[in-house]
């Protein structure tokens, strides 16, 4: 089996809105596939159809091999989640919150007891194993709730927005308990809207807008098609001077000036720094300011949307609530 995953034709209609438009994906073993895109761009109902969460309104999926709809049961058994909401028990400990999910499981009890002090020591809560959950941060809970999803040793889990809230440090802790998971051979599939957390640990990403897959491959290959870097000068005068210097290089794509700044569409920017200096210099334009803007997933999404990346609240809500009814 090459697959984790296998989408096709995948259709998700709530009363007439269309949350999910004819997604087809495939997801390899053992990468770390991510699903990016605004609150409301279809990226968690896509994860609650291939959870068997919810039952697609056309199409069909596979996960691990088994049909989502026809072998819910088997499907279950091989993933794990982390949902976007909390759903942990805070009145419970941390090892009594595992050991009942071990028990919902089947587990044997020798093997419970065994594969909670594992998966605790793995997001590094062994000294907290017996602490009430009420009493944790929310990123230790955050970290709860992916050993939860590992308990019974998954071929393929699903993490909905697993950083979302937390800060800067808490959610680079994440990022390596994830990528230390697909070392052990983990497929992991990942949806958020920070553009950061794509572009650092996703093998592949599937941009999602209204949704439909509107891009999808390696987060290098992306940013590649928009192909040069910008180049920003902040420059005191001798615009015009400096547009005929700087646009006999064969390197420079493009030249925009406005309000004392020039913008430039090179490749390798950073590189070309000393020659744009040495030619403002020439022109005898005074440059007060450099700075590089490479290529982002954002620029991507830009391309091929339309638009920045949005936060849609309304669109959001509306598709859980309708998901809850």
């Amino acid at each position: 089996m090459e697959h984790a995953i296998e989408t096709r034709g995948l259709v998700k209609r709530f009363d007439g809105l269309v949350a999910v438009d004819d997604v087809n994906l495939s997801v390899r073993r053992g990468e770390i596939f991510g699903l990016l895109g605004p609150n409301g761009a279809g990226k968690s109902t896509i994860i609650k159809m291939l959870t068997t969460m919810l039952r697609p309104t056309e199409g069909e999926a596979y996960v691990w091999g088994h049909h989502i709809v026809r072998e819910r049961d088997a499907v279950r058994s091989c993933i794990g989640v982390v949902f976007q909401d909390p759903s942990v028990d805070g009145k419970l400990t941390a090892r009594e919150n595992l050991d009942f999910h071990g028990r919902m499981y089947g587990m044997p009890g020798a093997e419970r007891k065994r594969r909670i002090e594992e998966v605790l020591e793995l997001v590094e809560l062994s000294d907290k194993a017996d602490v009430l959950l009420e009493e944790f941060s929310g990123g230790m809970r955050r970290r709860l709730e992916i050993a939860r999803g590992l308990m019974h040793r998954p071929h393929v889990l699903f993490l909905d927005e697993p950083t979302l809230g937390l800060d800067t440090q808490t959610r680079r802790y994440i990022w390596d308990y994830i990528r230390d998971l697909n070392e052990e051979d983990v497929t992991v599939v990942i949806t958020t809207h920070y553009m950061e957390e794509a572009d650092n640990l996703c093998n592949r990403v599937a941009i999602i807008d209204h949704g439909r897959i509107v891009a999808l491959d390696t987060p290098t290959s992306l940013k590649s098609m928009i192909g040069t870097d910008t180049l920003t000068l902040e420059v005191r005068d001798g615009l015009e001077r400096l547009r005929d210097v700087l646009l006999g290089l064969e390197w420079v794509r493009s030249f925009d000036a406005s309000n004392g700044y020039v913008r430039l569409s090179v490749d390798s920017a950073q590189s070309r720094i000393p020659e744009v200096v040495l030619a403002a210099c020439r022109a005898g334009v005074r440059i007060k300011s450099v700075s590089v803007h490479e290529p982002t997933l954002e620029d991507v999404f830009l391309r091929y949307t339309g638009r920045s990346m949005r936060d849609e609240t309304g669109k959001g809500d509306l598709v859980r609530a309708l998901m809850r009814r």
